[in-house]
């Protein structure tokens, strides 16, 4: 993802001078607003020292600075703090505001922090103030009370632990809103109705602070907190594995594996008992696991009976045993009044949703995110296994959508959007913007070692276009919120960045990508999109990237359109199912956001800096109104802004278009689905004419064996320069045959071809549009005859390789081109579950819709060839990674590969890692060499053979799910 430069504006005025010992303090006598607030103050606890994490949030008039001050009650000592400045004096400690974060807007927070020592008992301080003023509540108004009656103070638990946290709340003169539950600082749930609480599940060892706080009903809203701490240990003491979840059709019966985390030294009964629907049995209710068949599991029948009602039942079904952590299985029972009994593939289906949903198996953090995989040391476009993309929670929406079908239950598809937009769509507002000054121009380079000297640099004497959208969406909104995924997040904080330079709280928002088409994953430097200055080096890593002559506090992020446009789609099947089944209005809250992302993603239908289409030079017209859209969805949009103050804003589209980002389905939904029909008064003609411009830019790229080749772009080497004689165009974009990215090239992978064609088989299976099966009637009989498939062994293409160009220029009148100059090969083939698993759906829809038999048959055989490579963590196969020899790579000026950092930068990763000149992709990264499967890598670095991984990518494995649960549905046996 390709993030730019930010807008800077020149008018910044600091509220302290700058001395050697850092920012003076505002003076003593000076004047405040009416001020209010609120703080919160955890603590992470080790020996005798403890990492606080503080934050501040203002309630009452605006603030232009702040004087944080509080008492410890014991010895504690401020050793290190960070983004504030930090002094004690005695027991009393007072924090100022930093330049860049001391003007908070009313209901805005800032986030900072301390390391600091203690002796004893480190209990927390019992009042804060800001700017004199008492914060949490004081007021002429009386605040709540709030208590938590679970876990039990000082509790422990075995790992992995299900822990639900309690608590009671009430209001004197008014009445409760919401209760907060926070953990260990991080804002986990909210409950709006008593009794109060919030289960937790798979929480690793550690030591635990939750706090639980209550807002009332009063203006401002008065809070109070109560605060835990619970330990999980990872002690000897085993635990009993069952799947988290299990879907029983009435009159039917499914097999509940119970099995061990650990071998026994002997036999180890274990007694199954159910609670909840008296239709639900198990047998037996005792099983026995031996050391012979403690992995493999002993299997019990959980059976349902029929009954009258026609509304799916829900029972639990509880393993135990003596000196072991015990398992508990949610028990949904399908009813057959209203739901039809699953074949085969869904009941695998069903199989593979337990799997990727049991926290045994890895694939969720303790906060409930979606690993990009469960394994840790995987390098392809996040850099590590424990990051996640907006792609994962757009696949995990689809999931969901496809559980709520199957078994009538809506709930976990609203958790996994709540759980997205709590954690992966940024909150920050963006007051400074001038829509008619979206940026400031900063040109592309071909390769990172061409920065900041030529890409990056910020040039204000380039015209940029206006953005169209801001005014509409403002006002139809209330808020200048872009309500878009950030494209990559930090979900475990290995590098240790934090939350706005806070080092601690996760997950944290990182970025990676940012220096033009060459650089390829192993020549990223990670860094966080809060820069803040307190890592990297003195202007944080904004040198790296960015030419210019100062340097602020800022952050920025970036979206994948491709990721937003699926979260639409799934919330369109989450709708046709839910209506089928009388259920609409228990999702209805959810679909509502499913309609403003789509509001938002329109900025990636327009030019990065909305240059009008034809654009061949940095000078050229710039737009306006919606003349620079190109109603396609491109490569990315991004934002940004600086720290702690609103004097200035950025947002950008993005110039370059891929075939493989296109999606029809999402635009044809938020056209024509009238609860998806955006808000905005324009949105939804702009959705309509989007899809017919995909549908004529598939038709344009189509080579004359039927894939579909690179895409298109406004910006002939990312900074407009006049384009190569002969190039075809799309409406005025020159075409590219390998848009984007060039290490690897973007046209090469085969998963573009068959993401992409899903989507235009389910926009032909809902509507039978003829255009699109044009398109999938070529594309189809291509990929047949690239594919083979006997019994247990298959192939799909991998590799492609292109030559020649489309026929001709496309325009308004335009309807065919012939492209019989334009070809395609396949270099070689793949087993790769999550390809397979998209391209089957794709054989699925376009079979179904179109009686195609061929195609049906062999998304059969490819899905029963899948379903031969089970494993205790859902379907996988073994690959070999030769591209790990670039683990090491030097920066090479001969070839422009390898990490490259440009002269006379020096700094530090979080964790102590040198940045310079001699920097590796692991040498910035040493906390790799400690992952379980480094010693492979090391010894393929050291001459030995490439090694070989079993990767369980959580995209992957829910493709694979997707294609079970669409045959089950669309074919069946």
């Amino acid at each position: 993802m390709k993030l730019t430069a930010r807008k800077r504006r020149v008018a910044m005025v600091a509220t302290g001078a700058l001395v050697a010992g850092g920012m003076v303090g505002l003076p003593v006598g000076m004047a405040y607003a009416a001020t209010a607030c609120d703080v919160t103050y955890t603590t992470n606890d080790w020996n005798n020292g403890f990492t606080a994490s503080v934050t501040i949030r203002n309630l009452g008039d605006p603030l232009t600075s702040w004087n944080l001050g509080f008492t410890f009650p014991g010895n504690q000592r401020v050793t290190q703090g960070w983004s504030a400045n930090w002094t004690q004096s005695g027991a009393n400690v007072t924090a100022t505001n930093m330049p860049w974060n001391g003007s908070l807007a009313t209901g805005a927070s800032t986030s900072i922090g301390f390391n600091g020592s203690y002796s004893g008992t480190n209990a927390r301080p019992t009042a804060f103030t800001i700017n004199g003023t008492t914060c949490n509540g004081a007021s002429s108004n009386q605040a709540p009370t709030v208590a938590l009656t679970s876990p039990a103070a000082g509790a422990s638990f075995a790992a992995p632990a299900n822990v639900t946290v309690s608590a009671n709340a009430s209001d004197a003169d008014g009445s409760i809103t919401k209760v907060e539950f926070y953990r260990n600082g991080l804002l986990v749930n909210e409950d709006t109705t008593a009794p109060y609480s919030y289960a937790m599940t798979g929480l690793p060892a550690g030591s635990y602070t939750v706090q639980a706080r209550a807002y009332d009903n009063g203006t401002p809203a008065l809070t109070a907190t109560a605060e835990r701490a619970f330990t999980v240990t990872g002690t000897s003491q085993a635990s009993i594995v069952t799947p988290a979840t299990l879907s029983v059709a009435e009159g039917s019966s499914a097999q509940l594996n119970v099995r061990l985390s650990a071998a026994p030294t002997g036999s180890i009964p274990v007694t199954l008992a159910r609670t909840g629907d008296t239709d639900v049995t198990v047998s037996p209710t005792t099983v026995t696991l031996t050391s012979a068949n403690w992995q493999t599991g002993v299997n019990a029948t959980v059976s349902a009976a029929h009954d009258a009602d026609a509304v799916n039942d829900t029972a639990t079904i509880t393993a135990s045993a003596t000196n072991y952590t015990s398992s508990i299985t949610a028990v949904t029972v399908t009813d057959d009044e209203n739901t039809t009994n699953p074949g085969r593939y869904g009941q695998e289906f069903l199989e593979l949703y337990n799997k990727i949903k049991a926290p045994a198996s890895g694939y969720f953090s303790p906060e409930g995110i979606p690993y990009h995989s469960v394994e840790t040391l995987l390098v392809e476009a996040p850099d590590h296994g424990h990051e996640t993309t907006s792609e994962a929670f757009s696949y995990w929406l689809s999931l969901e959508a496809m559980y709520g079908r199957a078994t009538g239950n809506w709930a976990p598809f609203n958790n996994a959007w709540n759980v997205m937009d709590r954690y992966i769509i940024p909150t920050e507002t963006q007051g400074g913007y001038n829509p008619n000054d979206p940026a400031d121009y900063a040109p592309e380079a071909n390769r990172p070692d061409l920065y900041p000297q030529q890409g990056g640099r910020l040039d204000s004497s380039i015209s940029v276009g206006q953005d169209p959208l801001y005014n509409e969406l403002t006002q139809t909104y209330g808020n200048n919120r872009m309500y878009v995924m950030h494209w990559l997040l930090d979900v475990d904080n290995v590098y240790g960045y934090g939350r706005c330079g806070d080092r601690t709280t996760r997950p944290a928002y990182i970025n990676t990508y940012q220096r033009g088409p060459q650089e390829g994953v192993f020549e990223t430097v990670p860094h966080p999109s809060c820069e803040t200055f307190n890592f990297g080096g003195p202007n944080g890593y904004l040198p790296i990237f960015i030419g210019d002559s100062s340097y602020t506090r800022q952050w920025r992020y970036t979206s994948a359109p491709d990721a937003d446009a699926r979260a639409v789609q799934a919330a369109y099947w989450a709708l046709k199912w839910a209506k089928e089944q009388g259920k609409q209005a228990d999702i209805s809250a959810t679909i509502t956001k499913a309609a403003q992302m789509g509001d938002y993603l329109r900025y990636a239908m327009y030019d990065k800096y909305f240059k009008n289409p034809g654009c061949a030079s940095p000078t050229c017209a710039a737009g306006t109104g919606k003349s620079s859209s190109a109603y396609l969805l491109s490569w990315y949009s991004a934002w940004g802004g600086p720290q702690g103050s609103s004097d200035w804003a950025w947002r950008i589209g993005s110039s370059h278009n891929h075939g493989g980002y296109q999606n029809p389905f999402a635009a044809w939904a938020l056209s024509n689905t009238t609860e998806l029909i955006p808000r905005s008064s324009t949105a939804r003609t702009d959705w309509a004419t989007s899809l017919t411009r995909q549908i004529q830019f598939y038709t344009w790229l189509q080579s004359a064996e039927g894939a579909i080749a690179g895409g298109a772009t406004n910006s002939w080497n990312g900074d407009y320069s006049a384009r190569p004689a002969g190039r075809p165009t799309f409406y005025g974009m020159v075409y590219d045959d390998k848009p984007v990215y060039h290490d690897p090239p973007s046209n090469q992978w085969f998963g573009f071809q068959a993401w992409s064609m899903e989507r235009v088989a389910e926009y032909y299976y809902e509507t039978g549009n003829a255009q699109a099966k044009a398109l999938l009637d070529k594309w189809v009989t291509w990929a047949l005859a690239n594919t083979t498939v006997n019994g247990t062994t298959y192939q799909v293409p991998s590799t492609l390789s292109w030559t020649g160009q489309p026929g001709g220029n496309w325009t308004s009148t335009t309807t065919s081109v012939n492209n019989s100059g334009l070809h395609v090969s396949v270099v070689d083939h793949t087993t790769d579950v999550g390809v397979t698993g998209a391209y089957a759906r794709t054989l699925i829809y376009y079979g179904a819709k179109a009686a195609h038999t061929q195609a049906q048959t062999t998304a059969k055989a490819l899905l029963d060839a899948l379903l031969n490579h089970k494993d205790a963590k859902g379907i996988a196969v073994t690959e070999t990674r030769a591209d790990y020899n670039r683990f090491d790579d030097t920066y090479n000026s001969s070839t422009g590969q390898g990490l490259y950092i440009p002269p006379g930068y020096t700094g530090t990763m979080p964790n102590g890692d040198a940045i310079n000149s001699n920097s590796t992709f692991i040498s910035i990264r040493s906390f790799l060499r400690n992952d379980p499967e480094w010693p492979k890598v090391e010894a393929y670095l050291n001459g030995g053979p490439a090694p070989t991984f079993t990767y369980h990518r959580f995209w992957a494995q829910v493709d694979v799910a997707m294609a079970l649960h669409d045959y089950d549905r669309l074919i069946g046996n």
